[in-house]
């Protein structure tokens, strides 16, 4: 309960007014609810026949003892009636009891509405801001974060386990801002009319308390189990549609739909015994309701009948009526604690996202980056993702307006090398001085804006060319599209389609060549505009027709611009004005392409091996 008090104190600031009104609202039932059930004790009293003394007005004030206060209002309240009664008759008080008992019934329910109308925003909002602080944390968190997570899990979490909260957890507030006040409101009533009866209730209530909890951890356990299944189903899916082509290549369906269906299994388990527990809610609750209110009867009839008791016959069966109401809020209260203990399991779980520190760190007071002017430098830089260094004592300078080349085995470090400038991960040991200055004292964001990265793989969405090509550049005209489309080769091939730049490409481009993605990359890239040119092996993936005119349209980019390329084809960096030359982590030659040659080196042997 500490866990849910402390997601209260996270989620509602912003939702106070709706919490008053609830609160409210809830108030209003409850003292409708005790003026709907006073209406039985003077109809009792009258269909057997017990009044027999005449209540006199008793006089009172606030300064005298809550004793004298309670029972000068009881008093009152039957001297009011008896009052009543004596004026219209016995049938006509009868009508009029009833007709007072449904107009407090219908209050009662108006207010209970409500209350429930003003948590719906409550539920809602909270709902929409744990997604929206969700997504935004996904996308601040750096990139190595992603690589030791399984995506289907992280997609499990953002989806099944914010669902699983909104169910759980977020449908439970309208009980647990309404029950405790009518629980409160109603044992206060209770302890007023015979404090040996309450007394008596109270003792019975720690044990049931008892019992609920056991099973609600049992339930908090078992559902947590339950997400993290789900999750492994997900990325199980996740993997499958993304391999399909590979697991119809190698005939695995059959070990695929094996694994599939015994994860399935397993999860199919671990819901039937969540779900057994949480349906032991109701009959649980129901069952010690009912033996309290038959210990309750028998205590009580013992008072009533040795004439121990402070209350009459009458007022006995109101006080049963009232401890009545007390069940179903309290059946539903922990029927709300079940559903909280399972849906913090999955909090827990959205927690560890929301939790999650960035290892990229911007600097307190950043300096303000000017646009690029001067030179890059990686000076004594060493890299390790965990323990193996992945990069060693690499220092390059990169002048402005030059194309510096990274070559080398697959694994040597190149495609980590042009991450850490744009801060995808920050370097071990040394430092990358942008114009001078350490880049670690510059915002990400103003690092980044001045870059401009085509990747092996085109990264596309599922929209059209012109929101792809103009993504992230703020205000782009058709004009201004049309001709960055132009200058990457690619306006022919858009304009050949049924509507144009309106086009929608399919999921990551798949209606497209894997030249045409490229080119589509390069053309967000030409519009960017960037100084800065980052290209991770760009024409690996692709065929010699389109490689050629993806070059070309490469080379009409890196035109004045700043640009590192990692390139496995040794042939698209022969201009390059310096090639950088990687193995096992270091930089082992360097130079031009006709030097490397000369070297006979390993540059030479990466040359042959293509030619041959």
């Amino acid at each position: 309960m500490f866990k849910f008090i402390t997601l209260l104190k996270r989620f509602i600031p912003p939702y106070k007014k709706y919490v008053l009104l609830a609160l409210l609202f809830n108030v209003l039932t409850l003292i409708f609810s005790l003026f709907s059930f006073a209406a039985v004790i003077p109809v009792l009293r009258l269909l057997f026949k017990i009044e027999t003394a005449t209540n006199v007005y008793q006089p009172w004030s606030w300064d005298s003892s809550f004793k004298v206060i309670t029972s000068a209002i009881q008093n009152n309240f039957l001297y009011t009636i008896q009052h009543f009664i004596g004026s219209v008759g016995p049938s006509s008080a009868l009508l009029f009891l009833g007709g007072f008992l449904v107009v407090m019934t219908a209050l009662k329910v108006g207010t209970a509405y409500m209350g429930s109308y003003y948590i719906i925003p409550i539920r809602t909002g909270v709902l929409r801001d744990l997604r929206n602080m969700l997504y935004k944390k996904i996308i601040s968190l750096p990139i190595g974060f992603f690589t030791a997570e399984r995506k289907g899990d992280i997609m499990s979490r953002m989806t099944g386990d914010v669902t699983e909260v909104e169910a759980s957890i977020m449908s439970s507030l309208d009980l647990v801002f309404k029950n405790p006040i009518l629980i409160l409101g109603y044992l206060t009533v209770m302890f007023v009319m015979s404090w040996k009866l309450t007394l008596f209730v109270l003792v019975l209530l720690p044990f049931s308390g008892w019992l609920i909890g056991k099973i609600g951890k049992s339930l908090k356990r078992r559902s947590k189990l339950g997400q993290e299944q789900t999750g492994e189903l997900l990325s199980q899916i996740e993997e499958t549609l993304g391999g399909l082509r590979v697991v119809k290549a190698f005939n695995a369906e059959y070990k695929l739909e094996a694994r599939f269906s015994n994860l399935n299994e397993k999860l199919r388990k671990t819901f039937n015994r969540l779900n057994r527990r949480y349906n032991l809610a109701h009959p649980v609750s129901e069952l010690l309701g009912t033996v309290v209110i038959a210990l309750l009867l028998w205590f009580g009839g013992v008072l009533i009948l040795s004439n121990q008791s402070s209350i009459g016959a009458a007022e006995f069966i109101y006080y049963i009526l009232i401890f009545y109401s007390i069940i179903a809020p309290s059946k539903d209260l922990s029927k709300a604690s079940y559903s909280i203990q399972k849906g913090m399991a999955s909090l827990e779980r959205v927690d560890k996202i929301l939790m999650s520190e960035n290892s990229i760190k911007e600097p307190e007071k950043p300096k303000t980056l000017h646009p690029f002017s001067d030179k890059i430098e990686f000076r004594h830089l060493s890299f390790k993702y965990q323990t193996d260094w992945v990069l060693q004592d690499i220092n390059i300078v990169v002048p402005k307006g030059k194309t510096v080349a990274l070559v080398g085995q697959s694994g040597s470090g190149k495609s980590t090398l042009v991450d850490l400038l744009p801060r995808y991960y920050d370097p071990v040991k040394g430092e990358i001085l942008m114009d001078g200055v350490n880049i670690k004292e510059y915002k990400t964001h103003d690092i980044r804006s001045q870059m401009g990265n085509v990747n092996q793989e085109a990264i596309l969405f599922n929209d059209t060319f012109f929101n792809n090509i103009s993504f992230g550049v703020e205000s782009a005209t058709l004009e201004q599209v049309i001709e960055a489309a132009k200058i990457a080769n690619a306006h022919d091939f858009i304009m050949a389609t049924e509507s144009g730049y309106e086009s929608t490409i399919g999921d990551r481009g798949s209606k497209l060549s894997g030249g045409q993605r490229q080119r589509v990359s390069i053309a967000r890239a030409i519009l960017k505009n960037p100084p800065i040119l980052i290209l991770d092996e760009a024409t690996s993936a692709l065929d010699t027709e389109s490689e050629k005119m993806v070059q070309e349209a490469l080379e009409n980019l890196m035109l004045n611009r700043t640009t590192l390329v990692v390139a496995h084809r040794l042939s698209t960096i022969k201009r390059a004005d310096e090639i950088c030359v990687l193995h096992e982590g270091k930089i082992v030659e360097r130079g031009k392409h006709d030097e490397l040659i000369a070297l006979d080196g390993y540059y030479k042997r990466l040359c042959d091996m293509q030619s041959f």
